[in-house]
Order: structure tokens, then sequence, then C-alpha cells
């Protein structure tokens, strides 16, 4: 509920909070949408159905000026807005000891199915959630800071 909580409260443009949240904690129906959604083309992601909890993320229409807004500066920014609340989503887990991924690659018309989700909605992210099995913390390969920002103008590394 903290995660739910800390998404909730995330900022977005206008106001619109264009996000629905479902929790999938139902162990027999987690299984069965992880069978179908991570499976075939999607197998690589098929490590979450380890995980106790699926978040799946169901894109809301935003409020009319920020998809006007959106249009104007050619910046779709109800995706900004799920990436916003998402992470927040995502740090509250790990401030709680809760392991976390992020994923996009998944069958979504069979997940809809599953939950219920009507055509004309879109899950554009499903998030696992479940205490990791060891404690410990894998680097990543990153670029350097001098790669990735500059000061005062634009300079590519």
């Amino acid at each position: 509920m903290k995660c739910l909580e800390a998404a909730r409260l995330a900022p977005s443009a206008c106001n619109s909070q264009p996000w629905h949240f479902i929790v999938i904690d139902d162990t027999e129906l987690k299984k069965r949408i992880c069978d179908k959604i991570f499976s075939g083309i999607y197998a690589m992601n098929k490590f979450a159905k380890e995980a106790p909890v699926l978040i799946a993320v169901v894109s809301e229409k935003g409020r009319f000026l920020s998809g006007l807004g959106g249009q104007v500066r050619d910046t779709r920014y109800f995706l900004v807005d799920l990436g916003i609340a998402c992470e927040h989503l995502v740090l509250q887990a790990q401030e709680l000891g809760i392991g976390s991924c992020w994923m996009g690659w998944f069958d979504e018309k069979a997940l809809k199915k599953e939950i219920r989700i009507p055509v004309n909605k879109k899950i554009d992210i499903v998030i696992s959630l479940g205490y990791p099995a060891e404690d410990k913390f894998v680097l990543k390969n990153r670029k350097t800071l001098g790669k990735i920002s500059s000061f005062n103008c634009y300079q590519s590394a």
C-alpha cells in the first residue's frame, strides 16, 4: 500500500493523474497470467513468475490541456506521467527492501483479457515486486557523468 501511495502522490501534467494500478496478488491468477504473458517471444521476462506480486499499469486519459499541450510540444505527457508515478512506486519499494522489475515486454492482449481491461485501454507497464532471495546489489554498467551531462550548452562526449 505504501508503494501505491507513493505512486498516487506523483506529479502529473495538469494534475491529470492518467494511471490506474491493478495489483495482481492472487497466486493462481498470477500464475495463469504469467504463463500467458511471458511465453513465446515474451519469454525473456519469465523470471517474473517467481515474484509474488505483479502490478499492471493502465494508461488513462489525461486532462484536455495536457493532451493539447502534448500535441503542440509533440510530447506524450501521459507517458511521462506514468514514468514518474512508476518510478515513485519502485523507489518506495526499494526503500522497503522490496525488489522490483519494470517490464514493457509482455503479451498485452492476453493480460487485458485475464484482468478484464476494456479494449480501448492500454497497459504500458507491468512491474513485478518481491523480496529478493539474496541480499546483493548488482552493479550495472553506466556511462560516466561526463558522457551524459554538460553545463550551459549541449556538448556531446
